[in-house]
C-alpha cells in the first residue's frame, strides 16, 4: 500500500469527523514523504492542520463551494478531459471493470473517475504504473494547482504534490488548453445553471472510444491479485 496516496485521496475527500480525527497521522505520512521534497512537504502543513483542527462545518462549506461547485475544479478527472460526452460515459465504465477486476470495491457513491477513489485504487498498484497513470493526468492536476493557488487556496499543495509524484514535466500545450476555460463564481446561481445545463453522462457500448488519454491509462491497469483496500472517505 502507497500511504501516501492513500493520505492525499482521504484529504481530497468530503470533510468529516472521522476525517479530522485521521489528520495527525495523515500528516504525519506526508511529512516522511521523501518523495516530495521539503518545500512541498511544508506546503501540505497548513491544510493538514487546518483539516485537522477547523471548524467542521465552514470546512465542509469550503469544499463544496471549490469541488462541488466549481466546475473547473472538478475532482471527477474525466469531466476536464470530456465534460459530459459519450466518450466519458464509456471511459467511466472502464474504470468500474477494472476496480471489480482487481477486487476493488471503495465504499462511495462518487464516479469512477473522483481523483480521490483513483488515488485510492492507484495506492494498491506497483509504483511505476502508479507514476505512469499520474502522469497521464499531470496537466489536469497542474491547472488545479494553478486554479487553486490564484483562490489562495491550501489544496493547491495537493495537487502541486501529485504532480511531483508523477515525475511528469510540463505539457504546456495541454496545461494552456485547460487554463483557457473560462471560471464561474460558485456563488453565481444563474451562471452555474448554464454551465451544468449539458447533455448527460451516456454510458456507450465501446468503453474509451475516442480516448486515447483513457486508453493509456487502463492499459497499465494488469489485473492485479485482489488487494484490501482501506474505506474511501465520503459525504
Amino acid at each position: 500500500m502507497d500511504r501516501s496516496l492513500k493520505a492525499i485521496s482521504l484529504i481530497l475527500s468530503y470533510p468529516t469527523p472521522e476525517l479530522q480525527a485521521a489528520m495527525p497521522e495523515i500528516g504525519g505520512v506526508l511529512a516522511s514523504e521523501t518523495r516530495l521534497t521539503a518545500a512541498a512537504r511544508r506546503a501540505l502543513r497548513p491544510l493538514v492542520d487546518d483539516l485537522g483542527g477547523g471548524d467542521i462545518y465552514a470546512l465542509q462549506e469550503r469544499y463544496v463551494m471549490l469541488f462541488d461547485r466549481s466546475r473547473t475544479l472538478s475532482l471527477n478527472l474525466f469531466e476536464h478531459v470530456h465534460g459530459e460526452s459519450r466518450d466519458r460515459g464509456g471511459a467511466m465504465v472502464s474504470l468500474v471493470e477494472m476496480y471489480r477486476a482487481a477486487g476493488f470495491d471503495p465504499v462511495t457513491s462518487e464516479l469512477p473517475d473522483h481523483l480521490p477513489v483513483l488515488l485510492e485504487f492507484l495506492a494498491t498498484r506497483p509504483a511505476a504504473e502508479t507514476r505512469d497513470i499520474l502522469a497521464d493526468a499531470a496537466h489536469i492536476l497542474q491547472a488545479l494547482a494553478a486554479r487553486l493557488e490564484r483562490r489562495d487556496s491550501a489544496y493547491g499543495a495537493v495537487f502541486a504534490a501529485l504532480v511531483q509524484l508523477s515525475g511528469a514535466r510540463t505539457d504546456k500545450a495541454a496545461l494552456a488548453e485547460l487554463l483557457d476555460q473560462p471560471e464561474v463564481d460558485p456563488e453565481d446561481l444563474d451562471a452555474l445553471d448554464a454551465v451544468w445545463e449539458e447533455t448527460e453522462v451516456r454510458f456507450g457500448p465501446d468503453p474509451g472510444a475516442g480516448c486515447p488519454q483513457v486508453r493509456d491509462m487502463l492499459s497499465r491497469m494488469d489485473p492485479p491479485i485482489t488487494p484490501d483496500p482501506a474505506p474511501h472517505a465520503a459525504e
